[in-house]
């Protein structure tokens, strides 16, 4: 035990990790313990409850439980719980959150009160819900940062390409939020790489977010709960990977009244059911979404095909008032055929059993066992054989949140999750292909942590979040393991000056319980929040991050055919330090809003390629890349409009993103002569405007523009003449750009007034996707024309105008 000394009062605290780091939580303990001293000698009680909609029965997340009185207040988990420890007294309590009537209740607090509330949804205030940081509304008082959420309703009114509501394209309107353009995969945040995002669905991790190769995003709006991004500040019960965590919740299911909702558009459909299975206890939820365009090809002698399905589904039973069961899946699928002579077929499955247990009014608990698997296949008949690879995990975790007294809060954790690894099996299709039937060595991990943090509110206008994980990776034996000499599977050829693979001394294999490699690292953060004035308030955030899988990949954007491989005795994980500080105000009377952060984000153990590098097929894969870093700096800038017929937000991110892998000796040169070079997404400027308008109840009209700096790319800086070819030749890495990317899109939507007593209402929503048919660079690639023999450039663009209706329907 620490004995931690208030003046001369005496406080006995657990000693729970032996480091030196935990003196930071401690003393920031003991400093919440004695400013609040004076108040801990009167007796206190709880007031905690669970809050819900009214209409469906879901729990309701970030919830605002406010005492104007006492300044006092808390928000709801993501479970709806609440827990707020104050003096005997009679309060006035304030339920509130955007999109619901606020409700005041008076509660007399002479003991522990269970209050459990369901709030209204307002539909005049819903269409008010835009962007919400941190909670609903900009919370000035809370240490965290670098965090956006979107609801449902404002992904639904966002112009995207075919009409279709799209979460990640959503958040790319966001500050420090890109991609690699249109078509493309992921989405890059804060100058980080696709692989480097922690992607979650009910807290299991999606390893691809698209269909159609990045053209559309695997999360159906209709069966979305909740959206969170975390660009920065990110909570100690995350880890794993080292640029954010996009962590999305699924509806529960409405445990009041059966209802149905879809809707038809112009390439895909979606339908989804939910209701009691015992009104107020067990509810569920199904949900289902496919493409059907390819059913039209045949029409137009086109002998291909692309499509896409996924299901959501969703049940919970509440056995009482302190248990609670939920088990939810999704399964996505994608498939693009080009004459049944080449096949993708590509897709996540995942599965979620969780158990709720609140053990008193001050400590509430989660227990999940997930199961997620990312497969990929590949069919070439023309060659004669088929391809597969994917990767598997099995995680458990088990989450506490301990409200020990207003103004601190502790939440801690575990969590342990095995992979499996099949970077890719060949299997003949045909007997007569001539293919044998190949594995490639699969590999096996295991990664665990134990995580905590406290959030403590220092005095009246500071308040500090302060969390440490310890997380440890084990690379377990597998089947085949070469070895190199003085352990360098990539050598430096002095004469050539080029790097390539180095030939294997010998190969071991080792049994699956043998450790090949083992690593642990601690994770603190460190987040703080200071009230300049009532209206602003000064925040700053240290986050250390480390990431055991990388993804192989040489695009700028991710394909299905790239493969996640884990940490082991050639490959190290990466490591990420990122620190910000931001100010974050609102004026006249709240309706506006702004946020401005500056960040920098160093990376250590980023892996790059040597040059003609194969990921492909590579059962040695360590041969062919080298290990550098990255760094990433920049200034966002979010001002919102949040009430009135007009709302909306300008987004603006200056930034910098660059890599560097130089050599290893004083021998080497490195990659890119050993200097900085952009990464293959770096954007210095990006510009995103949304803007809303109800004209009425019937119409509303929504816009985006969107202005992007043109992404790193290389041509060619002179050529030569080897035997009548002409040869181009290029210069340092990610020298050149392609051209600025710029986009306007319109929507319109006419919602038909419903008739007396009607159960059902619809709407029609009519875009127009890049409305003045700009024709953005995709690339530009280099060619001779066959007529004057001259250089020319021919640039590819993906997409032009497209204007689509969707029709949407709800019972």
């Amino acid at each position: 035990m620490y004995l931690l000394r208030c003046n001369e009062i005496t406080v006995m605290c657990p000693y729970f990790i032996k480091i030196k780091t935990s003196v930071v939580l401690y003393s920031l303990l003991l400093m919440a313990i004695c400013s609040t001293w004076p108040a801990m000698a009167q007796e206190k009680y709880t007031l905690s409850g669970v809050i819900t909609e009214a209409s469906t029965g879901e729990t309701l997340i970030g919830v605002n439980i406010s005492i104007p009185d006492i300044n006092a207040g808390a928000i709801s988990n993501a479970y709806g719980f609440y827990s707020i420890t104050l003096p005997a007294e009679t309060y006035n309590v304030v339920f509130s959150s955007l999109g619901f009537v606020p409700q005041q209740k008076t509660i007399a607090l002479n003991q522990s009160v269970v209050y459990n509330i369901s709030l209204n949804e307002d539909a005049e205030e819903l269409a008010e819900i835009i962007i919400k940081a941190d909670v609903e509304a900009l919370d000035l008082k809370t240490p965290q940062m670098s965090v956006n959420t979107l609801t449902a309703q404002t992904i639904k009114n966002i112009p995207v390409l075919l009409g279709e509501a799209d979460v990640v394209k959503s958040l790319l309107l966001l500050p420090g939020v890109s991609n690699a353009g249109e078509g493309a995969s992921g989405f890059n945040v804060r100058g980080g790489a696709t692989d480097q995002n922690l992607i979650l669905l009910d807290e299991a991790t999606i390893f691809n977010s698209s269909h159609l190769f990045g053209f559309f995003s695997v999360f159906n709006p209709d069966a979305i709960k909740d959206v969170k991004l975390y660009k920065g500040s990110i909570p100690a019960r995350y880890g794993s990977r080292v640029s954010s965590v996009l962590d999305i919740y699924q509806k529960e299911g409405n445990s009041k009244n059966f209802k149905l909702i879809g809707g038809i558009g112009a390439v895909a459909s979606r339908i989804l059911a939910e209701g009691p299975i015992k009104k107020d206890s067990a509810a569920f939820l199904v949900g289902g979404r496919g493409s059907y365009a390819h059913l039209f090809l045949p029409l137009f002698d086109i002998d291909n095909s692309a499509y896409f399905y996924d299901l959501n589904t969703k049940l919970n039973y509440k056995f009482d008032s302190n248990n609670s069961l939920f088990l939810s899946g999704y399964f996505g699928r994608d498939y693009f055929g080009v004459s049944d002579s080449f096949i993708v077929n590509y897709g996540n499955a995942l599965i979620n059993f969780r158990w709720n247990h609140k053990f008193s009014e001050k400590i509430f608990s989660n227990l999940s066992l997930i199961y997620s698997d990312y497969y990929y296949g590949l069919e070439l008949d023309f060659v004669g054989f088929k391809w597969n690879s994917g990767i598997q995990n099995f995680n458990l975790k088990y989450d506490f949140n301990h409200y020990i007294s207003n103004g601190l809060q502790v939440n801690y954790g575990i969590q342990n999750t095995y992979y499996t690894f099949n970077p890719g099996k060949i299997i003949p299709n045909r007997p007569d292909s001539g293919i044998v039937a190949d594995q490639l060595v699969q590999k096996y991990a295991n990664e665990s942590a134990v995580y905590g943090d406290v959030e403590i509110e220092i005095n009246d206008k500071m308040n500090v979040e302060a969390g440490l994980r310890m997380s440890h990776f084990v690379r377990f034996g597998q089947d085949e393991l070469q070895i190199y000499a003085n352990d360098q599977p990539v050598i430096f050829d002095p004469f050539l000056l080029i790097y390539k693979g180095a030939d294997p001394v010998s190969v071991v294999s080792s049994g699956r319980s043998e450790q090949l490699k083992t690593f642990s690292n601690l994770e603190p953060r460190l987040a703080l929040s200071y009230e300049l004035s009532p209206e602003v308030s000064f925040k700053a955030s240290y986050t250390k991050l480390t990431q055991y899988l990388h993804l192989l990949s040489n695009t700028s954007s991710p394909t299905p055919l790239d493969v996640w491989t884990p940490s082991g005795p050639y490959v190290k994980p990466q490591r990420s330090d990122q620190f910000a500080v931001g100010i974050f105000t609102y004026f006249l009377d709240g309706d506006y809003s702004l946020e401005v952060e500056s960040y920098y984000k160093k990376v250590a153990n980023r892996i790059d390629y040597i040059d003609g590098a194969n990921l492909v097929a590579n059962d040695a894969i360590e041969q062919v890349i080298l290990n550098g870093q990255a760094r990433a700096y920049g200034l966002e800038i979010l001002l919102k409009k949040n009430s009135g017929p007009l709302k909306g937000w300008l987004a603006y991110t200056l930034s910098k993103s660059e890599q560097q892998t130089p050599g290893r000796n004083a021998e080497e040169i490195g990659i890119n002569n050993g200097a900085w070079y952009n990464t293959p997404y770096d954007k210095p400027h990006d510009l995103s405007l949304y803007l809303s308008y109800d004209l009425n109840s019937r119409w509303q009209f929504n816009t985006n523009f969107v202005y992007q700096t043109g992404l790193p790319t290389n041509y060619p800086i002179g050529q030569f003449e080897f035997q009548g070819i002409v040869v181009p030749y290029y210069g340092l890495r990610n020298k050149q750009r392609l051209p600025d990317y710029h986009r306007l899109d319109v929507s319109a939507s006419y919602t038909p007034k419903a008739k007396a007593k009607a159960k059902h209402s619809n709407q029609w929503v009519f875009s127009i996707y890049n409305v003045y048919n700009r024709a953005n660079a995709a690339s530009i690639n280099f060619r001779q024309n066959a007529d004057t023999g001259a250089n020319e450039a021919l640039r590819t663009s993906i997409l032009g105008i497209v204007p689509a209706v969707t029709y949407n329907f709800k019972f």
